[in-house]
């Protein structure tokens, strides 16, 4: 299934598309797709009343998409952790996974505006693969409790201010955590849809131009493991969103480094996640 949420910023109403592109308001299953519908088996009632064809159909077309997943208590992100992307920006190969949090009120809808920070002269693009935790990781001890713990996927664009991030501080929050710096979406997608996390292309275009193609297949650490990693030093909560990371491409990489200006669109896509579009402005 793919899960969504429509409507004006503070006003999205939850949703789920069918296989056929129909989409169906969910109000009358849950209040909204976050945490507490994801660990009380929010994903599977929506599944039966889909099913029996209970839910109201819903025109979607011309409505703003909100992030799927409504107020992530956490954002936690690996860094480098492509061979490719490390390569470009001259950083040897983690040996273990390079863990940073960002401010989860950064995420924004797919098609949402970004914002660039005031006195921004590097702010970059990454398209990423999103994992949402569907239910409470702690201290897991293999790969297949933490592939129970998924409730799905998304595409993230973890937006990220250069100057900020490499030169300001000794860790990388400032360059990560300004205004509007996730959109995330368009769907939350079921893993039964998404098969194998390990076999999906990433892209990314600036203005038009590619940027990005990569594939998660070239992930150093999978997603597996770093749900069992992560879950020995926090607890992963149902909602919480986990960036795993961005294949070559970035703007800090590339020898012009061409960074992003107010006017800019950036467009990404995911095998079986859909597509994302922003339009830079400036803060």
């Amino acid at each position: 299934m793919k899960l969504l949420r429509i409507g004006a910023v503070g006003e999205e109403v939850p949703a789920v598309q069918d296989e056929n592109g129909r989409t169906f308001a969910i109000s009358g299953v849950t209040d909204d797709i976050d945490g507490a519908f994801l660990a009380g088996g929010g994903v599977e009632r929506v599944r039966r009343a889909l099913a029996e064809g209970t839910l109201p159909e819903i025109e979607a077309a011309d409505r703003r998409v909100g992030a799927p997943v409504a107020r992530p208590g956490k954002v936690v992100c690996i860094g480098l952790n492509y061979r490719d992307h490390a390569a470009e920006t001259g950083a040897p190969v983690p040996e273990r996974p390079v863990v940073f949090m960002k401010d989860p009120s950064t995420v924004v809808g797919p098609y949402d505006g970004v914002l660039i920070p005031r006195g921004s002269v590097k702010t970059d693009w990454e398209v990423e693969l999103a994992v949402v935790i569907g239910r409470t990781a702690r201290y897991l001890t293999d790969r297949a409790q933490a592939a129970e713990c998924i409730a799905g996927y998304a595409i993230s664009n973890d937006v990220s201010e250069r100057e900020f991030q490499l030169e300001y501080s000794g860790q990388w929050d400032l360059g990560k955590s300004c205004e509007t710096f996730n959109p995330l979406g368009p769907w939350l997608v079921t893993p039964d849809e998404v098969g194998d996390p390990q076999s999906l292309g990433l892209r990314l275009d600036v203005n038009g131009v590619r940027r990005q193609n990569g594939s998660t297949k070239n992930m150093i650490f999978d997603v597996a493991f770093l749900i069992q990693y992560l879950s020995r030093y926090m607890v992963l909560n149902p909602g919480d969103v986990i960036n795993t990371g961005t294949p070559a491409g970035v703007a800090l990489g590339l020898p012009d480094n061409p960074y992003l200006r107010a006017g800019d669109t950036v467009e990404l896509s995911i095998d079986r996640l859909g597509t994302q579009r922003q339009i830079l402005t400036n803060a």
